[in-house]
């Protein structure tokens, strides 16, 4: 059994901040669990453009309120708590917040926890190496 408070994973390797969010990772790849598990937050005013070529992910959103623009076909849809949305096709998107929004974030495959978002938004090809 995995069992996890927010306050162990603050200020540890499995707490990533960037300027515009930051990821608290709670399951990764070492896990085993097939997936991993992320509470996310995306700083209010920010513009991330994300591209997941190599994942799928879910999105949970429980706090805030903001956007996401699909740049395959230039859809905008209202993001606010109690939104969930799925990539399921790898879509590159923009998310927008107007507030800051709390995400929960489910990846598959899981990531590792120390992955950072390339020049085109994409976290790299996963690799069985890649096990951190």
């Amino acid at each position: 059994m995995i069992v996890k408070s927010l306050d162990e994973i603050i200020g540890t390797n499995d707490h990533v901040d960037d300027q515009n969010w930051e990821s608290r990772r709670f399951i990764l790849k070492k896990d085993g669990m097939g997936f991993s598990l992320h509470d996310t937050i995306i700083r209010a005013g920010t513009e991330s453009i994300f591209w997941y070529k190599y994942h799928q992910e879910a999105v949970y959103c429980i706090e805030g309120e903001g956007e996401i623009e699909d740049l395959t076909d230039g859809k905008v849809y209202k993001i606010k708590a109690g939104t969930m949305y799925a990539l399921d096709g790898n879509e590159k998107h923009c998310l927008r917040a107007k507030t800051n929004m709390r995400m929960v974030c489910v990846f598959n495959p899981p990531c590792t926890g120390r992955e950072t978002h390339d020049e085109e938004g994409a976290y790299r090809l996963p690799t069985e190496e890649a096990n951190i």
